[in-house]
């Protein structure tokens, strides 16, 4: 079974960083392409950034040059470094596996939120 723990959030604010972790367990995380997602209020959820098993990325527009994911596989763990933070980033950040069109392949976890204040 697929369990999925993000951490790494809080209240920043505006222009501040934080780096988020997902660990996974329950599956071989190497062989996963992974992906972070944030869901804001009344808002529907959106990928923010994908990483495939070989390391290569995907981001939405809204945070490219701002966000970077990686991720160890030795660890099974995956990141998400966010600096030059915004409100509007303000959201729960998931992480979950990833189909090949990124789309979430499985259940969802908690979450961790993130809140950025102006």
């Amino acid at each position: 079974q697929v369990q999925l723990v993000e951490s790494g959030g809080g209240l920043v604010q505006s222009g501040g960083s934080l780096r988020l972790s997902c660990v996974a367990s329950g599956i071989i995380f190497r062989i996963n392409h992974m992906g972070w997602y944030r869901q804001a209020p009344g808002k529907q959820r959106e990928l923010v950034a994908g990483i495939t098993t070989v390391g290569v990325t995907n981001y939405a527009d809204s945070v490219k040059g701002r966000f970077t994911i990686s991720r160890d596989n030795a660890k099974s763990t995956m990141y998400l470094q966010m600096n030059s933070l915004k409100p509007e980033d303000t959201a729960v950040y998931y992480c979950n596996l990833a189909n090949m069109d990124w789309r979430a392949a499985a259940s969802w976890g908690q979450g961790t939120q993130v809140t950025v204040s102006s």
